[in-house]
């Protein structure tokens, strides 16, 4: 197993990570984390959800991000797409032109959890799910097809390998250009992801698979990590560690923290261990005491403390002695 040399990050703080902040995030202070967040030179980035917006509040204004963020040459801008009434709000943006260039269309592997995340069986979702992705597909829109919960749900427990196949094989077969293997809630550890990517990777192995792990048991490192080394060139994260179960009020199915791997951690990682990702360092560091202005509390990054490692020599200056007390 070999690191590849350069790997695409998505950034999901604005989506991914908002989702289940409860404090609902001013427009104004969403697009200036996204402004900064492309500067920083993330090349790919997951900006809003057209979910509905009494379902989740912090994405009422989704169309309002659509017209407000910068449009850069490169860039793929990335929205989830929870059913067929949120592409219809997104066509009449994409013939405005404000869209996107990339959909995500989820269905979790374990159709429990698919019930109560998307109020959806298995055979609704794939149906919808297919008129969408023909849809997208006529305007030039991308899809990125989601298979959540592959490693384990909260709910069902473990989620048989032959489950995580049949929808990474629907979203195939109907034309998706990339898969995201989800690790919805953190169940991941490196030897079932090694085991389920190796697996994937084997009965299709020109797929091109998103490593999107979270950190609620704080494995999503070192899970990305071990996914890379299997050839992935594709990973998603959210600055300071946040994101997971969305924030709807209804009953929670994962208790604790359920946010996504950090960026800031995982981002100075792959730096130091030779992978290119393109983002400056400094500014994605900058970037993370920003967002915790922006949501009010301090978040998981650990590099925003320590500052990335020192490899030049540095002047040191001991901290002098106290002076002897008097007697």
């Amino acid at each position: 197993m070999a690191l590849p040399k350069a790997v695409t990050v998505c950034e999901c703080w604005a989506r991914d990570g908002l989702q289940s902040i409860p404090k609902v995030i001013p427009t104004a202070e969403k697009i200036e984390m996204i402004d900064r967040i492309l500067d920083s030179g993330v090349r790919k980035l997951e900006v809003t959800s057209f979910s509905h917006p009494k379902l989740l509040p912090q994405f009422a204004d989704c169309v309002e991000v659509m017209k407000g963020i910068s449009r850069r040459k490169g860039v793929s801008y990335v929205v989830l797409m929870p059913n067929l009434k949120g592409f219809e709000r997104l066509e009449v943006c994409q013939k405005e032109g404000y869209g996107c260039d990339e959909i995500i269309l989820m269905i979790s592997s374990s159709e429990a959890h698919n019930n109560v995340n998307f109020r959806m069986k298995h055979d609704e979702a794939k149906r919808e799910h297919a008129a969408i992705m023909a849809r997208a597909s006529a305007l030039g829109i991308k899809t990125i097809g989601c298979a959540g919960t592959v490693y384990g749900c909260p709910i069902d427990g473990d989620v048989p390998m032959a489950k995580v196949l049949d929808i990474v094989g629907f979203y195939l077969d109907h034309g998706a250009d990339t898969i995201m293997l989800g690790d919805t809630t953190g169940a991941a550890n490196p030897v079932v992801v090694r085991e389920r990517v190796g697996e994937i990777l084997a009965k299709w192995p020109r797929a091109k698979l998103i490593a999107h792990f979270h950190d609620t048991r704080g494995n999503g490192i070192v899970n990305s990590f071990a996914a890379l080394e299997l050839g992935l060139e594709y990973v998603d994260t959210s600055i300071g560690a946040i994101g997971g179960q969305p924030a709807t009020g209804a009953n929670k199915y994962q208790y604790g923290f359920t946010g996504n791997t950090c960026s800031e951690d995982l981002v100075c990682l792959l730096e130091e261990s030779g992978v290119r990702t393109g983002i400056d360092v400094a500014k994605i560091i900058a970037n993370g005491k920003r967002a915790e202005e922006v949501i009010g509390h301090p978040l998981r990054a650990n590099v925003i403390r320590s500052g990335p490692v020192n490899h030049h020599p540095k002047a040191y200056v001991p901290t002098a002695k106290p002076a002897p007390a008097s007697a």
